[in-house]
């Protein structure tokens, strides 16, 4: 009986350093197992990945993309309800090493976005994938502005949800956007979307 209750014992005193120690390293290199398990699951996340909706198909991005990306970050109705909105308009060279850096990136997939006649209009991506805690950021760009007001932007958003939620099986996904944009705004509500929050003195 006494053998007993000392392994009984002893036991529990060896739990409870394991867990003392299992939660005072998970909480200090949290980043660390977050970075290993999104760089085993997602390091080809971002390759051939092509998504076909009713109005737009998504796609990889080609260093063929990069003089469309010129001219419309050049377009100050297009750069007004981006965060570059105060940057200076970037070099063909600075677009395509964008494009290249885009395709190893680990925690996000970029996509361009094609209307349905073949037309590059725009581009999305879900960045900052947290797979530990199943969410993403959303973002994406109508850069021709003869396809703004057609439901593009709105059938991109669609799709990229649906990869989000049923292929990469995450919990939530979020996003940002310049309260003065109101067609951004409906057509985020439109596919579910719901104000959380706001930033003040922030673009």
């Amino acid at each position: 009986r006494d053998a007993v209750f000392f392994f009984f014992f002893f036991f529990l005193i060896l739990s409870a350093i394991f867990f003392v120690f299992f939660n005072y390293f998970f909480i200090r290199y949290f980043w660390l197992f977050n970075t290993l398990l999104g760089f085993f699951v997602s390091k080809d996340m971002n390759k051939n990945i092509v998504l076909k909706g009713k109005k737009v198909i998504l796609r990889p991005l080609r260093l063929s993309d990069a003089q469309r990306f010129c001219s419309w970050m050049g377009d100050v109705e297009v750069t007004k309800f981006l965060s570059v909105h105060h940057l200076p308009k970037p070099s063909l060279a600075e677009e395509k090493d964008w494009i290249r850096k885009s395709r190893k990136a680990k925690r996000q997939i970029n996509f361009a976005i094609d209307s349905v006649d073949g037309n590059h209009i725009g581009s999305c991506s879900i960045r900052n994938i947290d797979l530990w805690n199943r969410n993403a950021e959303l973002g994406i760009i109508i850069g021709d502005k003869k396809y703004w007001g057609q439901g593009c932007g709105t059938d991109a958003v669609r799709l990229m949800l649906d990869h989000s939620f049923k292929k990469l099986k995450l919990n939530s996904v979020y996003l940002y956007y310049i309260f003065f944009n109101v067609r951004a705004q409906n057509a985020y509500k439109r596919v579910g979307f719901k104000v959380i929050g706001k930033y003040r003195q922030h673009v």
